[in-house]
């Protein structure tokens, strides 16, 4: 989904992006497309944002993370919340540094509204596409493709009823 993230913000205007992963494969794909700058900690990237960023998005859902995302937005910035974190879980923030520093948060539900401007932005070719499938699968091989996504092999994975795409 940081991926995906990474390109929609791009093509939205935004004047830079950093991604933030432990998984050196996708900061790798992150520089492939273009991504101002990867690290595998927010840390390491504050360096070159003492403020912090405008718009901090998490797209992992990792409470750790969302916690940690919370404290990055400068004065006046937004904090969005865009994966998706299991339902019982709870993060902890501080309360009057969102009301002290005018910190935003926004929630945002990838399936609400979006798959008619996810076809539009395939279809114009702002989404790499290409680089974002890493495995395709015939219907039959479904077992496969399920045991290589449980090995979190691959970013995304593909089944097509009557066999891959090649």
């Amino acid at each position: 989904m940081g991926l995906l993230y990474l390109q929609v913000a791009q093509r939205a205007g935004a004047a830079s992006v950093s991604v933030v992963d432990l998984n050196e494969d996708r900061l790798a794909v992150a520089r492939k497309l273009d991504a101002d700058a990867v690290a595998t900690s927010a840390d390491a990237l504050a360096a070159g944002h003492p403020r912090g960023w405008e718009v901090v998005t998490d797209c992992t859902g990792n409470i750790r993370a969302i916690e940690d995302g919370l404290t990055r937005p400068v004065r006046g910035g937004t904090f969005q919340q865009f994966g998706c974190a299991p339902d019982q879980e709870e993060a902890r923030f501080s309360p009057f540094r969102i009301y002290n520093d005018e910190i935003r948060i926004v929630g945002s539900m990838a399936i609400l509204h979006s798959y008619g401007r996810a076809v539009e932005l395939l279809g114009k070719g702002f989404i790499d596409s290409d680089t974002m499938i890493t495995h395709r699968f015939g219907l039959e091989e479904y077992a496969t493709a399920l045991a290589t996504f449980q090995q979190g092999s691959g970013r995304k994975l593909q089944i097509v009823p009557g066999g891959p795409l090649t």
